[in-house]
């Protein structure tokens, strides 16, 4: 069983996924010799899930592929249950996280079973920023939590149920931590580098992704709302 599972998340990422790849096995043989890689192919249409085996050839890995693209949250379930680490995290194919991330949020697992990680030095501008600010602020009024996260997160993978997952957007990388946070889950966070993508343009849109957050807080507050109330019949 493999120590560590990183999942690389690539939606048309032929062009970056050999250096990306190629930087993190790297680093991954002289740092986390127990890891494994976990590519999932998220409906790509460039032929990324090909590319990407013959970057990890000699090196313990899986590629996983969807048909269609399912979404960020989908691709990430789907990684999971792939993957044989006790240990989870997550990278996008486009090389803007450095493969050292990993080895910040590995150094502050001790004592806890969460890791969540913020940007030292992402430059979105103006908008974002703002957007940014109101998905917080939201999640703090509906949820009661003060959520630090920006980045990929290392949780240990009997924490992380994809069948009790329900989104397969971009908001699964807030459910998990605002589930966590509001059962007392113990967790760190730490700050990482963001660096610009290698090569090609962003597959989403800030607007389009933050727009339906408010949607998706209600609806995760009546699922733990519905969970509370089934407790309380059954006690």
């Amino acid at each position: 069983m493999s120590e560590l599972s990183v999942i690389v998340l690539a939606y048309d990422e032929a062009e970056n996924v050999p250096a990306v790849l190629a930087e993190l096995v790297a680093w991954l043989r002289a740092h986390e010799p127990r890891a494994e890689i976990v590519l999932v192919d998220d409906g790509s249409r460039d032929g990324t899930a090909e590319v990407a085996a013959r970057a990890l050839e000699g090196f313990p890995h899986r590629i996983v592929r969807h048909e269609i693209n399912r979404g960020i949250g989908a691709a990430l379930k789907t990684g999971v249950r792939a993957a044989g680490g006790e240990w989870i995290t997550f990278l996008p194919a486009d090389g803007q996280i450095e493969p050292a991330a990993i080895g910040t949020l590995r150094a502050a697992a001790g004592g806890v079973d969460l890791v969540l990680s913020v940007y030292a030095d992402r430059d979105d501008g103006l908008d974002r920023k703002v957007l940014s600010f109101g998905v917080r602020a939201l999640i703090r009024a509906v949820h009661g939590v003060v959520l630090e996260s920006d980045g990929p997160y290392l949780v240990r993978r009997r924490l992380f149920d994809p069948d009790d997952l329900p989104p397969d957007t971009f908001f699964l990388n807030f459910e998990l931590p605002i589930r966590a946070l509001a059962a007392g889950i113990p967790h760190r966070v730490v700050t990482i580098r963001c660096r610009p993508r290698r090569a090609g343009t962003s597959k989403s849109t800030g607007f389009a992704r933050v727009a339906g957050v408010a949607r998706d807080l209600i609806d995760l507050r009546r699922r733990r709302a519905r969970r509370a109330f089934a407790i309380l019949r059954g006690s």
